[in-house]
């Protein structure tokens, strides 16, 4: 079977496309035919003006069709659509939502940072690691930070924060902002087993990626704390040329890093994996199971 699924987040939207099917014990196979990400960016506009404004409405559409078509040729018959933090908070979400149906017949499900952070732990990466340690999923958009803990076998937390890259390049987190989510941290780690952290997110994929760590093995808090500072110490225009990133990774890359390093430091985890999973896949995962 062949399932869709489209994130549209606020910096990038994505369109994953899986073929899931039954091993021997008819547990799911999920295998990626193909990702593409379209760099939007509809948060630097929506966390200053509050909305979407014309043309970044008119790149949605266009993405959206492709999309559309794109979904036709690998013949998918199930497909899930889910906005996040950027058309939560965008004053014109609903007209928009509205277009999109009307000429691409894809329906547009604006989804609370709960249910970002629910989808997210459908991938259910913590339960196929050791049982030693409890684990703490970090997802990181450009508008908000979506935190799961995982302990003794079981899902103990999970919360969205309006902790997001784009909102920190323009300066709209505020420290209260930060210390709640240090509180909330320290409360849930406190006499739990050692935490290791789960990173998700297109950042914290090109990260690892750069830092040529193996496939299966964790990344070290220590090591990402330097790529933040390495990477912070140069300006834009160097960091694309240094360490070949496109624009629209260059800038938000920095601030991710200190929300990742902020809550593992908060957490005491010295290590994170990174399987390259993210709210897409969450929705093949959720869509497979209602389907079955």
């Amino acid at each position: 079977m062949r399932l869709a699924a489209i994130d549209i987040g606020s910096n990038a939207a994505r369109l994953l496309i899986s073929e899931v099917a039954e091993d021997e014990n008819n547990n799911p196979v999920f295998k990626k035919l193909n990702l593409f990400r379209v760099p939007l960016r509809l948060g630097f506009d929506v966390f200053e003006t509050g909305v979407i404004p014309k043309q970044k409405t008119a790149m949605l559409l266009q993405t959206m069709k492709a999309f559309k078509h794109l979904i036709n040729a690998y013949e998918v018959k199930n497909v899930r659509v889910c906005a996040t933090s950027a058309m939560r908070e965008a004053g014109n979400a609903a007209d928009i939502i509205r277009k999109v149906k009307l000429e691409t017949d894809l329906k547009i499900e604006v989804i609370t940072g709960d249910m970002e952070a629910e989808l997210i732990f459908e991938n259910h990466i913590a339960e196929t690691l050791d049982k030693d340690h409890s684990y703490m999923y970090v997802d990181v958009g450009g508008g908000s930070t979506e935190l799961s803990f995982f302990g003794n076998g079981v899902l103990i937390f999970k919360e969205s924060f309006n902790i997001g890259t784009i909102r920190l390049l323009q300066g709209q987190v505020f420290d209260k902002t930060w210390e709640v989510m240090k509180e909330i941290i320290k409360t849930v780690t406190k006499e739990q087993k050692e935490v290791v952290a789960i990173g998700s997110g297109g950042n914290i994929n090109k990260v690892f990626t750069m830092s040529k760590t193996k496939d299966s093995k964790p990344i070290s808090y220590d090591l990402l704390k330097e790529y933040y500072k390495e990477l912070g110490s140069v300006a834009l225009e160097e960091r694309m040329t240094l360490y070949g990133l496109k624009p629209d990774r260059a800038d938000v890359i920095v601030p991710a890093l200190q929300i990742y390093t902020n809550a593992m430091r908060w957490a005491g985890a010295t290590e994170m994996y990174v399987p390259k999973i993210g709210l897409a896949d969450g929705l093949i995962q959720h869509m497979w199971y209602e389907l079955k």
